[in-house]
């Protein structure tokens, strides 16, 4: 299952709960749940969902069965398997760092910049130097997000909260935290990327 659709789903439990929180009876079971679905008002998908003794709750086999209503303590421990899940589904980057090997959440690094032979990981809290080159990341990355803006400089497009045009023809980009990178000409197709959908022109 990917990181799309465990989000998906820990939204889709939210929304229930919120609805039965607001139908709440005083009888609410707390027999395990299995085989329930959780069912969405606003998309219309259903999720369904297993609960076994020895490995806690797990996504079935992804077919939709439509089932009535799941009482408040269920729903609470979907939430809570579902961040289980999702933490260990999450993408990572490990990297050497004085004698050490760390592992960040891919969703932490804001952007990647060419330093020298190095490359800097800017990270949320602090940047780490990775001794490979910036080609090398580009590939790497590109599967998770992240897009070539510039000769030198790689970003996150779950990070990126704004792009400003330019008098030049190229772009200016803020990410989360206010750090600013140019769009150059050269890549500003790849913009195309930070967004499902697009009204006008980045012409």
């Amino acid at each position: 299952m990917s990181a799309r659709e465990i989000q998906d789903q820990k939204a889709i439990a939210r929304e229930m709960f919120v609805q039965q929180a607001a139908h709440a009876n005083a009888d609410v079971s707390a027999s395990p749940l299995r085989g329930a679905t959780i069912c969405s008002i606003k998309s219309g998908r259903d999720y369904t969902l297993e609960s076994r003794a020895e490995d806690g709750l797990y996504p079935a086999d992804g077919s939709l069965l439509p089932v009535g209503g799941i009482d408040a303590a269920n729903l609470m421990r979907v939430l809570r398997d579902l961040e289980v899940i999702a933490k260990r589904q999450a993408p990572r980057i490990a990297f050497k760092v004085k004698g050490r090997i760390l592992l960040l959440d891919l969703a932490d690094i804001l952007a990647v910049q060419a330093e020298g032979n190095y490359v800097s990981l800017h990270h949320r809290l602090h940047p780490y130097l990775v001794h490979e080159s910036l080609s090398s990341m580009v590939e790497k990355l590109k599967p998770y997000g992240f897009i070539r803006i510039h000769r030198s400089v790689v970003v996150n497009i779950s990070a990126v909260e704004e792009i400003q045009p330019l008098p030049t023809g190229e772009y200016r980009l803020r990410v989360k935290g206010g750090k600013e990178y140019l769009v150059t000409r050269t890549y500003k197709h790849n913009l195309r990327d930070l967004a499902q959908l697009w009204a006008g022109s980045l012409a």
